[in-house]
C-alpha cells in the first residue's frame, strides 16, 4: 500500500516541477514595445536575477558613488531613504496617500492610546488584587457574589470604547472601499516569480518587473532586495485603480507607503486604488506565501510629474488617452487618381473620364410612375 503512494506523490512533484521553470523563463516573452530603458535591465529582463544573487553572504552596506548612481536608471528618481522603504524605524513608514494618513491617525492617535490605557488598568488592577487579597491580609475570605454596580460599569464601559473605536474605523473602511473615479487603471498580474503591468487605458501594452540582484541594486544606489529591473509607473496627482490578478498561484500586491494590499488570486479579478502627489519611488513585496521565492518577487512604483509620465508611456509604445495614434503612411500619396503624373513638358494634365460602352446615358426605368400610381 506504501509503494503506490509513494509513485502518486512522486509523479505529482514531477508534474509540478516544470512549472516554475516554465515561469520564470516568461519575462523573455515581453512584448517588443516595453523595451527596457538601460543595460542593467535589458539583461535582467534576458536572464533574472536567481536567489544566490539577490541574497549573498551579508557584508557591510557600501554606499555607491554618485557615478554609479547617475550612469543608471535611478537618475531619474533617486530613491528617498526616508520615505517609500523600510527606515528600520519603530512604527510604520511614513504614509503619502490620504488613506495612508487616515488610517495611521486611527492607528496612533486613538488605537494606541485605548490599547495603552487598558493594558496599564488591568495590570494594574491585577497587582492590586494580588496585593489586597492575598492569604496574609484575607485569612476569613470575603463571600460576596455579585455587585450590581460593577457588574452595570464592566459591560457599559467596554461598550463605549467598541463605539469610539468602531465610527472611526467604519469611516476610514468606506473611504477605503469606495474609490473615486479612477484616472488611470493598471492590472498587476503575479507570477513565480515576478510581476507583469498591463496599461489598458495607454494602448494596453505591458512591462515585466523581475528583482534585481544586490550587485544590480547597489549599482542603482537602491535597497537590496526591493529593487526592480523595470517599475511600475503612474503619474503624480491621479487616482490609479490597480486591478490586481494571478496565473499561477495566490500572491498579494501591496505597498506599505500607499496603505494598500490586495490579494492576486488566479482566476480573479480584485481591486485597490491610491493616490499621492509626492512624486518618488515607493517599494513593496509579494505578502502572500507563494512558494520557493517568495523572498524575490519585490515590487516598485515610481511616481512621476505627469509630463515625464506622458514621456515614460511614449517610450514604451503607448498612448495617452485621448492623443490620436501615430499617423500611418498615406495610401493616397501614390495614387494615380489623386497624384496623377505630370504631362510630357512639366505641366500637369488631368486624365479625361473614360466611359465604358453602354453606360454613356442612364438607364431607363419607370420607378416615378410606379411611385406616383403608389401615392
Amino acid at each position: 500500500m506504501k509503494t503506490p503512494l509513494k509513485l502518486i506523490l512522486a509523479a505529482a512533484a514531477f508534474a509540478l516541477a516544470p512549472a516554475g521553470a516554465l515561469a520564470q523563463g516568461a519575462p523573455a516573452s515581453a512584448p517588443a514595445a516595453s523595451a527596457p530603458s538601460d543595460a542593467i535591465s535589458a539583461n535582467s529582463q534576458v536572464a533574472p536575477a536567481q536567489p544566490e544573487a539577490m541574497s549573498p553572504p551579508v557584508t557591510p552596506d557600501e554606499e555607491p558613488s554618485n557615478a554609479q548612481v547617475l550612469s543608471s536608471s535611478a537618475a531619474r528618481t533617486a530613491p528617498d531613504a526616508a520615505v517609500g522603504q523600510p527606515t528600520g524605524a519603530m512604527g510604520f513608514q511614513p504614509q503619502v496617500t490620504s488613506i495612508g494618513q487616515e488610517a495611521l491617525w486611527f492607528h496612533d492617535v486613538l488605537l494606541l492610546p485605548i490599547i495603552a490605557a487598558i493594558s496599564i488598568f488591568v495590570l494594574g488592577l491585577l497587582l492590586f488584587v494580588i496585593v489586597r487579597y492575598r492569604r496574609g491580609a484575607n485569612p476569613v475570605p470575603s463571600r460576596t457574589t455579585h455587585n450590581t454596580a460593577l457588574e452595570v460599569v464592566w459591560t457599559l464601559v467596554p461598550v463605549l470604547i467598541l463605539v469610539a473605536i468602531a465610527v472611526p474605523s467604519i469611516r476610514l473602511l468606506a473611504h477605503q472601499y469606495d474609490p473615486p473615479k479612477a484616472d488611470i487603471t493598471v492590472k498587476a498580474t503575479g507570477n513565480q516569480w515576478y510581476w507583469t503591468y498591463t496599461y489598458p487605458d495607454h494602448g494596453g501594452f505591458e512591462i515585466v518587473s523581475n528583482g534585481l540582484s544586490d550587485a544590480d541594486a547597489r549599482k542603482r544606489g537602491e535597497p537590496r532586495l526591493l529593487a526592480v529591473d523595470e517599475r511600475m509607473v503612474v503619474p503624480a496627482g491621479a487616482t490609479v485603480k490597480v486591478i490586481v490578478t494571478a496565473s499561477d498561484v495566490i500572491h498579494s500586491w501591496g505597498v506599505p507607503a500607499f496603505w494598500t494590499k490586495m490579494d492576486a488570486v488566479p482566476g480573479r479579478l480584485n481591486e485597490t486604488w491610491f493616490k499621492t502627489d509626492r512624486p518618488g519611488i515607493y517599494y513593496g513585496q509579494c505578502f502572500e506565501l507563494c512558494g520557493a521565492r517568495h523572498a524575490y518577487m519585490p515590487i516598485a512604483v515610481e511616481v512621476l510629474p505627469p509630463a515625464q509620465f506622458a514621456a515614460w508611456v511614449a517610450s514604451k509604445g503607448g498612448t495617452m488617452p485621448g492623443a490620436s495614434p501615430p499617423a500611418g503612411p498615406d495610401s493616397t500619396a501614390v495614387s494615380p487618381v489623386t497624384n496623377p503624373a505630370p504631362a510630357p513638358g512639366g505641366s500637369e494634365a488631368t486624365p479625361e473620364p473614360t466611359l465604358t460602352p453602354g453606360t454613356a446615358t442612364p438607364p431607363v426605368t419607370n420607378q416615378a410612375a410606379e411611385s406616383s400610381r403608389g401615392n
